[in-house]
């Protein structure tokens, strides 16, 4: 399957297996298995919906956003449980108000799951860690 490498972009392609001791970018030799939510922006977006074979979710939040604030921990550790299976990313609306627009953000935190490149489910409001892994693990 092919994954986007969080460090530098690269598309890696990667064995299907249920978990993963150890994997890392062809390019850059980072772990693959890092889960720290991406920051995508106009550049990379695209470029990594495409290229991932897993499901993308995409926070699309602002720092002046209380809920979003909230809401960021949750999302940190929920994407600690899936690596190598789903990616997780973030969007600062604030920045990045052509994605917004893009996408029809009206509020935020907005969660939008990408799965073959296309969105197949949105959800608006803070979600807690629970929320947020009964959620992805529909689209694994």
């Amino acid at each position: 399957m092919r994954i986007v490498c969080p460090h530098c972009l690269s598309v890696n392609n990667v064995p299907k297996k249920d978990s993963y001791k150890k994997a890392n970018c062809g390019k850059c030799k980072k772990s693959l298995l890092d889960t720290k939510p991406m920051e995508l922006n106009s550049l990379n977006f695209d470029e990594v919906v495409v290229n991932s074979d897993i499901p993308v979710v995409v926070d699309f939040w602002a720092p002046w956003c209380g809920p979003c604030k909230m809401m960021a921990p949750s999302f940190e550790k929920s994407a600690i449980n899936f690596p190598l299976k789903v990616l997780f990313a973030k969007v600062n609306t604030e920045n990045e108000q052509t994605l917004g627009a893009r996408f029809g953000i009206r509020s935020i935190p907005t969660l939008i799951i990408f799965k073959d490149a296309k969105e197949v489910h949105r959800v608006s409001g803070a979600m807690d860690e629970t929320g947020l892994n009964q959620l992805v693990s529909q689209f694994i």
